[in-house]
């Protein structure tokens, strides 16, 4: 069979309170889906990251109607990682000439997601089972609830917590007094053992990296995350790694295997951390993870946007079988709770048997949202 169709949707979905991190804000929740159908009425679903810059979903929509829809008709609907390889190929010298391998990595990348997808409900399997390995797998997988802070963490960690989470993640990466009174207040809220990791989102300099996780380390956060921009050198990240008493996690903002292999392969990350979203799909996330198993490197997927590319990270996850965490916003966002009705229990979400991702993504609760590109 064949693609003979791609086809994507532009939300934008209004929020309360703005989601901040040390480098920047979202004021609110855009997402891009798309959905890929094969000759034979078969179909599958993917998310392409678009969080920033805050335009960015309308852009790369485009990109996906203009360059991405006339290249995948007629290509092979059964082989992901050659259709991906072929994409990659094609479109190579365009992303170099406009300055933009990112955008088109990440609609690769969701069209790989897309084409699993397919697959897995074509052969009337889960997709986490479709990705497995014989012998590996596991029907569920466990959560922590992200994007807290700077403002309000108690209250949010503690609506988290009634909804089943177990373990969080405070953003840092402001003033220095800022970030600890944060995470002692989640400390003392949660007690000493409920796992509690920090994300800088690139924030420190390799000079004062070390000082301002030293500043934290006796509140015993479970990693440090992105405490540097993801471009310093091996040799920062990895002299971070020696000197600082807490384990290092990044990734989601590594692009191509080379680069991936190069930071587990230097030993400097505790947990690794690929977005099926940003770069790679499932084909490329899935390879980076077996990987980085193999190193003794954990593997926790990054997403932090709607819930078609929530539920890939979650299959992504429990293809590998049991162990590392999966990120869940904890923040309000119609785009990913009216797409994946998660229920979490004790820290864990069950995958459902169905096949592909498990459910239909229902767009009718959206319409309001619905940006016309």
């Amino acid at each position: 069979m064949t693609i003979t169709s791609l086809d994507r949707w532009v939300f934008r979905a209004p929020v309360e309170n703005a989601v901040r991190n040390a480098f920047g804000a979202m004021s609110n929740r855009p997402a891009l889906f798309l959905r890929i159908t094969a000759s034979d009425g078969a179909f599958g679903w993917g998310e392409v990251f678009c969080n920033f810059p805050q335009v960015g979903a309308e852009h790369r929509a485009r990109l996906v109607s203009s360059i991405f829809a006339p290249l995948v008709a007629g290509m092979p609907d059964d082989d992901p990682a050659t259709v991906r390889a072929q994409l990659e190929t094609r479109t190579r010298r365009m992303a170099i000439q406009c300055g933009e391998p990112g955008p088109f990595a990440q609609i690769i990348g969701a069209i790989d997601q897309a084409l699993w997808d397919l697959g897995a409900r074509r052969a009337g399997v889960p997709l986490w089972r479709h990705l497995a390995r014989p012998g590996e797998g596991v029907a569920r997988v466990r959560v922590y609830a992200s994007g807290i802070g700077p403002e309000g963490v108690v209250e949010l960690a503690r609506k988290r917590w009634q909804d089943g989470y177990r373990a969080f993640k405070l953003k840092v990466g402001f003033d220095p007094q800022v970030d600890r009174a944060n995470l002692v207040a989640l400390r003392d809220t949660l007690g000493p053992e409920t796992p509690i990791m920090i994300d800088a989102n690139q924030a420190w300099h390799p000079s004062d990296a070390r000082a301002r996780i030293a500043a934290l380390a006796d509140l015993r956060p479970t990693w440090v995350e992105e405490p540097l921009a993801a471009d310093e050198t091996l040799s920062d990240w990895s002299a971070l790694a020696r000197d600082c008493a807490l384990p290092l996690a990044a990734g989601e903002n590594l692009r191509g295997e080379t680069e991936f292999h190069a930071a587990i392969d230097a030993g400097y990350l505790r947990f690794v951390q690929p977005d099926v979203g940003k770069w790679g799909g499932m084909t490329g996330c899935l390879a980076v993870a077996r990987h980085a198993l193999a190193k003794g490197v954990e593997v926790c997927p990054h997403w932090l946007a709607g819930g078609i590319g929530l539920a890939h990270s979650m299959h992504l996850r429990a293809a590998l079988g049991e162990g590392g965490f999966v990120e869940v916003d904890a923040n309000p966002n119609p785009l990913r709770e009216d797409v994946l009705r998660l229920e979490v229990v004790d820290g864990f979400a069950a995958l459902d048997d169905a096949s592909g991702l498990g459910f239909e993504p229902d767009l009718a609760p959206l319409q309001e949202f619905l940006i016309n590109v």
